[in-house]
């Protein structure tokens, strides 16, 4: 299959994709397939949403309609044109998908298609629902996809590199399971953001939903934030109070009860709004529906640190943001070019 024929498939399967709403799908005419495929995912919407708890259909559509937009014919050039796919693929690329959020391997497995390999998955329990029928929906645009796409339930097998995601803990067995093969293993990261006191509104409120997004449960959700000497929190908590309802919920809403006593008997000082706390903390990754902060008072050495620890980091959020940096509200809107931990998977691939 040629790169042009794959950019197609997906600028079809993005079009699909974006069907998909909150309270309402709306069916498009000239969608092949549509007639089979269009009522079956608004029912595996539902059916992702039952079997994990931190799964809303808000959450599921939302990475729906991510995936949607970015794949249109101009993200996928940008994205692709920069690769040689001269070489041929063939080889076999096992890939273990963690279920935090809804299709978080997804980028993965696109990845390993248009470079021409195929593709063995084993899903998380988490997250089941969706991929095999978005397989099933590439089958039908191409029958070659039954060739290239292989789930599993069993331990990977007759497999030649394999791209795995998990926590620490699981990335140190990952990497002596698969020491002899070519691998990228991927580990708890987080992400951060830095205010200077500056900010607007509408920018504190986009910063939100880099917190509160799939109730932050994502690499690339904010999970502290780094704030100037005697910085005043009023302005961020009025501005992120439209995610109040997020409290009721009721898996957040134990988490929140639950923190919110272990730090009071621990007589630790918090700062809270009734739906998320704030903990002074040097480390990174916070409970849910707790933000750590941490003062600083000079820019250059926190920039310092930051670079440090960019090991342990998958974005820095900040106004005007630099290279490496993002701005507020894009976490969870990442562009096809924006890969994992900073490692170039299609090159990984082609390598292969």
């Amino acid at each position: 299959m040629t790169i042009a024929e794959h950019k197609s498939h997906l600028i079809v399967l993005g079009k699909f994709l974006g069907q998909f709403g909150i309270k309402e799908s709306e069916k498009a005419e000239n969608i092949p397939g549509n007639e089979r495929f269009f009522n079956e995912m608004d029912h595996k919407i539902d059916q992702a949403v039952h079997y994990n708890g931190w799964f809303t259909r808000e959450n599921v559509i939302f990475s729906l309609q991510q995936w949607s937009e970015a794949l249109s014919p101009e993200n996928l050039d940008k994205w692709l044109n920069r690769y040689d796919f001269s070489n041929k693929g063939g080889k076999t690329v096992g890939i273990v998908m963690a279920g935090n959020i809804p299709l978080v391997g997804f980028h993965d497995f696109i990845s390993v298609l248009v470079s021409g390999h195929k593709v063995q998955v084993k899903l998380s329990g988490n997250d089941k629902q969706l991929l095999p029928l978005i397989a099933d929906f590439l089958m039908q645009l191409d029958n070659r996809y039954e060739e290239q796409i292989q789930f599993t339930e069993e331990r990977l097998n007759n497999f030649d590199a394999v791209i795995a995601t998990g926590s620490n803990n699981t990335a140190r067995y990952f990497e002596y399971y698969f020491r002899d093969k070519p691998s990228i293993i991927r580990k708890n990261r987080n992400s951060v953001a830095v205010l200077t006191g500056k900010e607007s509104k509408d920018e504190l409120a986009r910063l939100g939903d880099d917190i509160f997004r799939y109730y932050g449960l994502g690499c690339r959700n904010v999970s502290k934030l780094y704030v100037p000497q005697d910085y005043d929190f009023k302005d961020f908590f009025e501005a992120i109070y439209e995610w109040n309802p997020i409290i009721h919920r009721d898996k957040y809403a134990n988490n929140y009860d639950y923190n919110k006593a272990v730090y009071l008997m621990s007589e630790y000082k918090i700062l809270e709004n009734g739906f998320l706390m704030l903990k002074e903390d040097e480390s990174f990754g916070s409970p849910i529906a707790t933000l750590f902060y941490e003062f600083y008072k000079d820019e250059e050495e926190l920039r310092k640190n930051l670079s440090e620890n960019e090991e342990k980091l998958q974005c820095v959020v900040k106004k005007n943001p630099g290279e490496k940096e993002i701005g507020f509200g894009k976490t969870q809107k990442p562009e096809l070019w924006d890969y994992a931990d900073n490692v170039d998977t299609i090159e990984f691939l082609l390598k292969l």
